[in-house]
C-alpha cells in the first residue's frame, strides 16, 4: 500500500522569522559584508549558513565587534544592557527582535515602573528569555523571577505577591504554560496575566496542527535545528499525543528503517524553518518510498511585520 506524507499547514517561517532574515539579506545588500549579527539571527542552522556565506558574521558579545561596524540584533531580542554598549560604542545597528518579544519587554518595563514583581515563564538561557529578563528595570522596587515548569510554579518565592504580573517566552508549549499559570493563579489569585496570550501566534498555530496530525500519523518529522524552542515543543507535542516523533535538519539524519515500518508520515517545521528544505525532505522521501505527498489543513496566516525605517 502506498505511503502517505502529509505536510502540515502552517508550517515553517512565521512573520518574526521572515522580518529577520530580511533585515540581515537587505543590509547585505546595501552596506555589504561583513555585517555583525547579535547571536544567531534565528535559531535554524540551514538559514544561518546561508548568511554566513553572504557576508554575515555572527558573535556573542558586542566587544568582539569592530568599530564602524554594522550589527544586528538577533529575532530573540537583547538585553538594554547590549542595546546600551552598542550604542556607547556609537555602532550602526539595526533590531530585528520579533515584534512579539518586544511586545513582552514593554510589559516587563510597565510593570517594572508600577513597581509590580514580575514572573517569567521561560527556558533558563535562552537568548529570549535573557534579552527579556534584560529589560528589567527598578530593581528597587521590582523582582523578576524565572519559572520554567511546573515544580518551579509550586516552590517558587515572591517578595511581593500581592502585586505580581506575569509574562511568558514566546515560543513554549501552549499547553505547559497553561497549566504552570493554572498553579500560579491558584497560589497567586491577584496575579495579573497578560490579556492576550504571549505565546506567538505562530507557535500556536504550529502546534495546534501537530496535535491534530499526531492523531492521525505513526510518525512525525519535525524540520527545525536542535537550539530551536519551537521546533523541540512540536517534537515533544507529538509524542506527548502518543507519536513517534524526530526533529532534523536534512535528510541524511533520518532513521529511514525506522520509517520504513509506518503508513501514515507527516512533516511539519518549526518557525525558524526554510519551506526549501522540508520541499526537499518531503520530495527524497516521497522518492525513496514512492509515496504520496498531502497538503494537510491550509495556512491562513497573513501577518507582516515592517521592515526598520533604515532598510524599507
Amino acid at each position: 500500500m502506498t505511503k502517505e506524507i502529509k505536510l502540515a499547514n502552517p508550517r515553517g517561517f512565521c512573520a518574526g522569522v521572515d522580518r529577520a532574515i530580511d533585515i540581515v539579506n537587505k543590509a547585505l545588500d546595501i552596506y555589504g559584508a561583513p555585517v555583525y549579527v547579535k547571536h544567531e539571527v534565528v535559531h535554524n542552522k540551514v538559514v544561518v549558513d546561508d548568511l554566513r556565506n553572504r557576508g554575515a558574521v555572527f558573535v556573542e558579545e558586542i566587544d568582539e565587534i569592530p568599530h564602524d561596524s554594522l550589527v544586528i540584533f538577533s529575532a530573540h531580542g537583547v538585553s538594554s544592557e547590549v542595546e546600551e554598549t552598542t550604542k556607547a560604542r556609537n555602532l550602526n545597528f539595526f533590531d530585528a527582535t520579533c515584534p512579539l518579544v518586544t511586545k513582552v519587554h514593554m510589559e516587563v518595563r510597565k510593570h517594572a515602573k508600577a513597581n509590580r514583581d514580575i514572573i517569567l515563564i521561560g527556558h533558563e538561557g535562552h537568548p529570549e528569555v535573557e534579552g527579556t529578563m534584560g529589560r528589567h528595570i527598578n530593581s528597587e522596587n521590582s523582582s523578576i523571577y524565572l519559572v520554567q515548569d511546573e515544580n518551579d510554579a509550586l516552590n517558587i518565592n515572591i517578595k511581593n505577591n500581592e502585586n505580581l504580573a506575569l509574562v511568558t517566552q514566546t515560543t513554549l508549549s501552549v499547553d505547559e504554560t497553561i497549566a504552570i499559570i493554572d498553579i500560579l493563579r491558584k497560589r497567586f489569585p491577584n496575579i495579573e496575566v497578560p490579556k492576550k496570550d504571549d505565546i506567538c501566534y505562530a507557535t500556536q498555530n504550529r502546534q495546534d496542527a501537530v496535535k491534530q496530525l499526531a492523531l492521525e500519523s505513526d510518525y512525525i518529522i519535525v524540520v527545525g535545528s536542535k537550539n530551536s524552542s519551537n521546533s523541540n515543543r512540536l517534537k515533544e507535542l507529538a509524542e506527548k499525543c502518543g507519536c513517534k516523533s524526530t526533529l532534523i535538519d536534512e535528510f541524511s539524519d533520518l532513521d529511514l528503517e525506522d520509517i520504513k515500518k509506518c503508513k501514515n508520515i507527516a512533516i511539519t517545521a518549526g518557525a525558524s524553518a526554510p519551506e526549501s528544505r522540508v520541499m526537499e525532505i518531503a520530495k527524497s522521501l516521497e522518492d525513496y518510498f514512492g509515496a504520496k505527498l498531502i497538503e494537510d489543513g491550509e495556512d491562513t496566516e497573513n501577518v507582516y511585520f515592517k521592515m526598520p525605517p533604515g532598510l524599507r
